[in-house]
Formats: C-alpha cells, structure tokens, sequence
C-alpha cells in the first residue's frame, strides 16, 4: 500500500506542477515556450484494494499511463516531444527486479557474450549444494 501512496504524491506533484506557470524569475533553458503555458486535458486515476489504474494527458503532449497490482507491481509508460520534435516514450516495469524501464532514447548494454552466457545457463542448470558445515567440540 506504501507503495501505492508514494505514486500518487508523485503523480498529484507532477500533475500540479504540470498545471501551474513557473515562478518568472526561474529561467527554463531547455524545454519551449509553449510549455509553461501546459494544461491538464485529462486526468484520471482509479485505486483499488486489488492494485490501480492512472493516466494523464498534458496539452504539451505529455503523457503518463500507469497501472499497479495488489503486490505492488508497476506497469507504465510516459513520453514527450523532445526539444528537437520527436517524440520519445519510455515504458516500464517496476516490480521485485526494480525499476526497468525501455526506450529508443536509453542506451542498451552490448550483448552478453556466447561463452558468458552459456557458462551461466549450466550454473543455473546445476547449482551446487551447499557446503557441510563442520562444528567442532572442544
């Protein structure tokens, strides 16, 4: 349920920071000028004992969608138009492996190497068993 709260402070923070014009004397250099004048177009949020369902759509094509289970289990996706005019979108996971999150934009690990990745699949395959422990008596 913790988790649940924090989503939604961070959720509720961002959507009314989304809604608001920033103070005049703090300079914005990256972003355009049409975004301090953003407005919430749509909002919507449904929690539940079994988990929940959120979503929000700026008027700067900001999006957020989101949508947790009873254990706590995250899946979302957010995007914007960048400053250069594409339009980047993240989807993730967040669940007992933590936050996953996949885009275009994120950079990828190389590829594990064959031996690598064949070495670990038979470790997998054939754990040890754990080591006697030997007490001695005095």
């Amino acid at each position: 349920m913790f988790k649940f709260v924090m989503v939604f402070a961070v959720l509720g923070v961002a959507a009314a920071g989304v809604a608001h014009v920033p103070h005049p004397q703090v300079s914005h250099p990256v972003g355009r000028s049409e975004d301090v004048h953003a407005e919430v177009k749509s909002e919507h949020s449904d929690v539940r004992a079994d988990g929940f369902d959120a979503d929000l759509l700026v008027s700067n094509s900001i999006q957020q969608a989101s949508s947790g289970d009873v254990h706590g289990n995250i899946h979302g996706s957010f995007s914007w138009i960048s400053p250069e005019g594409e339009h980047v979108e993240i989807k993730y996971v967040a669940d007992e492996n933590g936050y996953q999150p996949v885009g275009a934009v994120l950079p990828t690990p190389p590829p594990i190497p064959e031996a690598i990745a064949r070495a670990v699949a038979w470790l997998e395959a054939h754990p040890q068993a754990p080591e006697p422990v030997h007490h001695s008596h005095h």
